[in-house]
């Protein structure tokens, strides 16, 4: 077996929990849960840079080398971190229809990406993802089963709202110090340059300042067109796409 045949292997059992045969040395004194929250503490903190499995040892008060027993690496770290992370999604609003349960999934996923910043960066790419993130994608399908719209099209919702709530939460600020809103930076920026800037000078003096308003205005587009094209595939009729020039 190759070198990264056996790393996605082991990750695979990190992360779904496939049974192996015991290995030899001293029992077991930590848990893969509490590896993986020492490393959210830290990389919460400190991003991804401050992340190194010393320093996980350290804050579990065990040597590097203890630390590897559990976790091979800060790749596999990384993914079980993201796994805590993001957690089980919570329950759809009771009673609430397909629009309404992915508004509150989308909520709820920005809500995490702020949370742990350094999330943002590893969720793009091809990658083995664990049950906690399959679980929100199962929330996305289930509430879009009977809406008419194909397998592929389900899938493609969830990532059109993951870029969002993932792009929105990577431009926000911590949820700990709120700091400047982007409207109040590029107001700055203009200052004195308002000639040379004029649409974007006005449009800033007539923004409402509200960061969460581009989340709204967003889930608000995202969901319209996805209703606009269920509605007409109830109706039978289809939906005109212009083809692009590109």
């Amino acid at each position: 077996m190759e070198t990264g045949d056996a790393d996605q292997r082991r990750l695979y059992e990190l992360l779904w929990g496939t049974p192996r045969e015991p290995r030899r040395g001293p029992r077991p004194t930590l848990t893969l849960a509490a590896i993986a929250r020492a490393g959210i503490t830290i990389a919460d903190a400190e991003g991804l840079d401050g992340l190194t499995m010393q320093r996980v040892a350290e804050s579990l008060d065990v040597t590097k080398m203890a630390l590897y027993r559990y976790v091979p690496g800060k790749a596999e770290l990384v993914a079980l971190m993201l796994e805590a992370a993001m957690g089980e999604p919570p329950p759809p609003p009771e009673g609430a229809d397909w629009r309404s349960q992915l508004d509150d999934w989308a909520r709820q996923l920005f809500d995490r990406f702020r949370r742990h910043p350094w999330a943002h960066a590893v969720t793009v790419g091809p990658r083995l993802p664990g049950p906690n993130e399959l679980a929100w994608l199962e929330r996305v399908v289930t509430a879009l089963t009977d809406t008419g719209l194909t397998g592929d099209e389900q899938l493609d919702v969830a990532v059109l709202l993951i870029g969002h709530a993932r792009n929105l939460a990577q431009h926000a600020p911590p949820t700990d110090a709120p700091g400047l809103s982007q409207e109040a930076g590029f107001a700055a920026l203009l200052r004195g340059r308002e000639e040379r800037f004029p649409a974007l000078t006005a449009a800033l003096r007539s923004a409402r300042g509200d960061g969460d308003q581009a989340l709204d205005f967003g889930l608000a587009r995202i969901l319209d067109g996805i209703q606009a094209l269920i509605t007409a595939r109830a109706g039978g009729h289809p939906v005109v796409v212009a083809e692009s020039s590109l």
